[in-house]
């Protein structure tokens, strides 16, 4: 199996991970918080504003790969508080309004200073 690296500059990068990898068909992309890749600082602090930027993270990742968010068919989202779960679902539906990915949820194992949300996705390449 062939596998390919997916890398951009529109999306936050680690040393630790690759931004998403392509094989078998698919797009993998690692999990994406809500830090704008201009400025390296979280988005914002309400719920909404990073869902926003983790969800602009993961289209232009899939974007680099040749993909989009329609062609997402499953996502996983960590919050740091399930209350935040409102909020995130008010913003993740003005994504997503019509086809809804599978999905799955669970808590951050870690604290973060400020960050609420993370998010990846699996994607049709």
């Amino acid at each position: 199996m062939v596998r390919v690296v997916v890398e951009t500059d529109e999306a936050p990068k680690s040393a630790a991970y690759s931004q998403a990898v392509k094989a078998a068909g698919l797009v993998f992309v690692s999990g994406q918080a809500g830090y704008d890749p201009a400025t390296g600082l979280l988005a914002g602090d309400t719920i909404q504003e990073q869902t926003r930027q983790c969800l602009r993270n993961v289209a232009a990742i899939l974007e680099a790969a040749g993909s989009s968010l329609d062609k997402v068919v499953s996502a996983t989202f960590i919050l740091r508080d399930p209350a935040d779960f409102a909020g995130m679902n008010e913003e993740w539906m003005v994504w997503f309004p019509t086809v809804q990915p599978a999905r799955q949820g669970a808590s951050l194992p870690v604290d973060v200073e400020g960050l609420r949300v993370s998010i990846a996705a699996i994607a049709e390449a």
